[in-house]
Formats: C-alpha cells, structure tokens, sequence
C-alpha cells in the first residue's frame, strides 16, 4: 500500500499540465491554477482518495506519456552502451550462452513483470545499470555461501569516475555501488543485508556498513541497509572486474545488483527542495481553515492550533519549516537537520509522527517561514486561528511574570532602622500598632497615640519589647500614669559604658 502510493505519488510529479488537468477533471476537481497549484493539488487527491480506480488513472496517464517503459521505478540500462556482465557466475561458459547462469546453474532471463525493483534513494541517482538485481542462489546445503559476479566498465563509464567532484577526500560524486534486497517481484523492496554479508572486490574486501548502537535497553542494535561502495577497488580500465559475496544462507532468498550512481549530499537535496518543494503561504492558510472548520457531528469546537516554533530534532528555532505532505499535524521540523540526520543515519520518518517521510514527499510550509521572518527569537509558539491568521503565544512564565507586575498593590515603607527620639530601639510592633499591652494597659507607644512615624513617612516597628518585657514594667494601671509623667521627663542618663541599662549587647 505504501510502495504503491509512493509510485503514484512519483508519476503524478512527472506529469504535464494537461495530464494534471485530465486527472483532477477525471475525479471532479478544479482543473484551474498554475502547474504548482495543479501537483498540489493532484498529490493531496492521491493522498486522501487513494482508491484503485484513481491508481489506475494515474497509471493511464503515465503510460500514455511514456509507452516505452513499464514503470518510474525500473532500472534501465541506456541501449546502445555494451555491458559485459556474468550475473552472480562461477562457471566459465556462463558469457557463452544466451541465458543468465548463477553459480553455475542455468536460470532464464526474467521477464520485465517478475523484475525486482530496487526502492529509489534520494541521496543516489542511478546512471547506468552495471548488473540487474538478479538471485542468489545456494550451491549446497552449507550455511555460508559464496556467489561471485563478473562485469567490465566501458571506456566513457570510466571517465565519468575519474573526472567526477569529490565529496570529500578520497570519496568521489560518481561511484559504483552494489545494493542487495530481498527476492520479490511485488512492489518495490528496499536494501537488506543477509546474515553474515561481506564482499570482496578482485581479492581485497570492502567496507560494508556496521551496527548503529541502541541506547535503549533490550533493544538489539540494527544495521543500516545502503548500497556499498565498491569503487576503490575496482579496475578502472577494460580489464575484467569481478564481486564475490559471501552471504548467510538461512531460507529467505536474497538478490544483488550493480549500479553506477551519482551521490548527492545534504546541500544538494535541500536545493532540490527549496526550488521544487514550497508550498505556497496561501494554500498553507487554507489548509488552516480546512482544519478549523466547524464539524456539526463534533461535539468540541476547534478555535485554534496551536504550533511550535521550535524544532523537535534539535530543540532549537525552526531556520526552514519543512513537513511531509501524508502527515495531518501542522507542526514542522526544520529541513536542513532533517536531511543532514538522514544523510548519516537514513530512516526518512516524521519526527513529529514517526511516520515515514520519503523525500518525494517533504515540502517547505511558506506560511510558516513568513511567520517566522516576522517574529522575533523570544516567541516560541504561535496559534492559527479559524480564518487562517495567526497570533504570538507568549511565555506563560514572561505573561505570570507581567501579571504580577499589574497587580501588586504598593505599600508604604517600613523603617526598622531608626530609634525613637529618647534614645531607646523602637517599640514592639504589635505594641507600636495598637498602642496596647497584652495586660491591656498603655506601653511606651502609648503617649503618642499610635505608631511612631519615621522622617521619611514609614511606621515604626518595636521589634525589642515582648509580653515578658511589658510585664517586668508593672503591667498595672499605676505604670501607665508613670508612663505619661515620664514624657516630658529628660533622657534618662547612660552608664559608665554609655548604653542603656536595659539593653544587653551580645557580642
């Protein structure tokens, strides 16, 4: 299901605008717009109406534009360039007989409906085929097999190499490659590796890629399928090259093939991306309103979407939003890691969905690179609305932060630091405040009336006295009118050591 909506999806790129047209007319849909309103359009119908009747349609319209091949995805060999080739053969007539032989044992030359069709790698364009994905085939009952192959490169094929841009010391653009997958004619299969795989090239092994580690416990490391590069080892001249593979025969049948490719890298995908991939800010808004209409059989009303402008790969600020076009979610991740990731460790899934995310499906969401031109670095979030605008989420933490700042009341200040006027600290503040002792007789701030009042206009707080204070005073009424006649009374005089006789220091 998958592989053929990714088939459909490929040949409704390559149409024309009049194929376009046909088809969106074919299935009651509006055949107006430019061509990239038109793909659009197309590959949203194939994603959301996948039916037979609409894949044959799409498969009408292909084969009527292009009679002479049986399929986007088959790996053809340009006619008119001799390839000299003895598919997986160890026995020396095998070049002199009209049929295919591998390890010896006569096999017929396949039909193109029962062709194994290798998966396309975004970051591989296949040039010419060397070899076409043909079976391995067990010589006995031993677990451990060797198949061998034979094929020379043309004079034209070697210069292409030669003279091919390095991707980085010692790896050229152009390589020769080999890819193995599982034997099935149905669909398309992607790389798999049998059990204990190695490869020799004219006696020296190549490298074959190893185990990713996991981080996650009980879960076996897993190996990454991609083609292997037999480049360095191979003859670049007429002289015969020649493949041995050594495989692990434990009943499931596997076959190989030999391509020369063109190796793409992460910067060379993305502008692939940029200049064919954008989705316009004005579908991107209709997509929005399409997801906030009101459903009359929903009982909960959707008034906005809320969306994170921060990539969830590397939790950094999106620099260009992409999405994948199956995917229903409307948050991004940013493309340029996306494809850097996948370029190391291919897995091509939605790291928002865990779907899976081909390349032919990734597109860049104009409405969201506007967004993020017009906003600044301190947002983080955003909301479409049901009409297709959008407005900033601020920081719950920044909006608590303002709200606070709005509602705090302002009180005067209170002076804790400056004595009273007779030279004693301030008075209890509950004595201070209420001008009453807990006995319910007049303390010291009784002769004012209440409390004390600073220069600068704050209230005075006795923080010395206590109940155990007041009540060595006498409590009684008699202390009060003492209290009183004592106001117009001097300062009381210091001791020898000039601090009053009622405060202690501790040191």
């Amino acid at each position: 299901m998958a592989a053929e909506l990714v088939e459909a999806m490929n040949m409704v790129k390559s149409f024309r605008v009049s194929d376009l047209q046909t088809l969106l007319a074919s299935m009651g849909r509006s055949k107006s717009g430019l061509k990239q309103d038109l793909v659009g359009r197309a590959l949203r119908l194939v994603q959301t109406e996948y039916s037979p009747e609409l894949l044959k349609n799409v498969r009408q319209l292909y084969e009527s534009r292009f009679p002479k091949t049986s399929g986007w995805l088959a790996a053809r060999r340009p006619e008119g360039i001799p390839v000299a080739y003895s598919p997986l053969s160890s026995s020396p007539s095998a070049t002199s007989q009209g049929t295919d032989y591998l390890n010896g044992i006569s096999k017929p030359i396949p039909t193109p409906a029962a062709e194994v069709k290798l998966v396309p790698l975004p970051f591989y364009q296949t040039l010419e085929t060397l070899l076409p994905p043909t079976e391995l085939i067990a010589q006995n009952n031993e677990k451990l097999q060797d198949s061998q192959c034979i094929f020379e490169l043309t004079p034209n094929q070697v210069e292409q190499i030669r003279n091919a841009s390095e991707l980085r010391p010692g790896i050229r653009s152009i390589q020769v490659v080999l890819r193995i997958c599982y034997t099935d004619s149905i669909g398309v299969q992607e790389d798999q590796y049998p059990p204990n795989i190695a490869v020799k090239v004219n006696q020296s092994y190549c490298h074959v890629p190893g185990y990713y580690p996991s981080n996650k416990p009980g879960v076996e490391p897993r190996r990454p399928c991609r083609p292997v590069n037999i480049t360095p080892w191979l003859h670049l001249s007429n002289v015969t090259n020649r493949v041995t593979v050594t495989w692990g025969n434990f009943g499931k049948r596997y076959s190989v093939a030999v391509y020369l490719v063109r190796v793409f890298t992460a910067a060379d995908l993305f502008s692939q991306l940029k200049l064919c991939s954008v989705e316009s800010a004005e579908r991107c808004r209709e997509r929005i309103q399409d997801k906030l209409r009101f459903d009359p059989e929903s009982e909960i009303a959707t008034t906005g979407l809320r969306v994170s402008l921060i990539c969830p790969l590397v939790k950094m600020r999106l620099g260009v939003p992409c999405r994948v076009l199956t995917c229903a979610h409307l948050q991004c991740f940013d493309a340029v890691f996306f494809l850097q990731m996948n370029e190391k460790k291919p897995t091509w899934t939605c790291p928002v969905c865990d779907k899976p995310a081909p390349f032919e499906l990734l597109t860049i969401d104009g409405l969201l690179s506007e967004i993020l031109k017009e906003t600044s670095e301190e947002v983080e979030e955003i909301e479409y609305l049901t009409d297709g605008s959008w407005r900033p989420i601020r920081d719950d933490k920044e909006r608590d932060r303002e709200r606070e700042r709005s509602n705090t009341p302002e009180y005067p200040v209170v002076d804790i630091c400056i004595p009273e006027a007779n030279g004693h600290s301030p008075a209890h503040s509950s004595t201070s405040l209420t001008g009453k002792s807990g006995s319910g007789s007049m303390g010291i701030a009784g002769v004012t009336g209440g409390p004390a009042v600073a220069p600068g206009g704050g209230a005075v707080v006795d923080l010395t006295l206590d109940s155990s204070s007041e009540e060595e005073g006498g409590g009684a009424g008699g202390d009060s009118e003492d209290t009183e006649d004592s106001a117009d009374s001097p300062a009381p005089k210091r001791g020898r050591y000039n601090y009053d006789k009622d405060l202690v220091t501790a040191y």
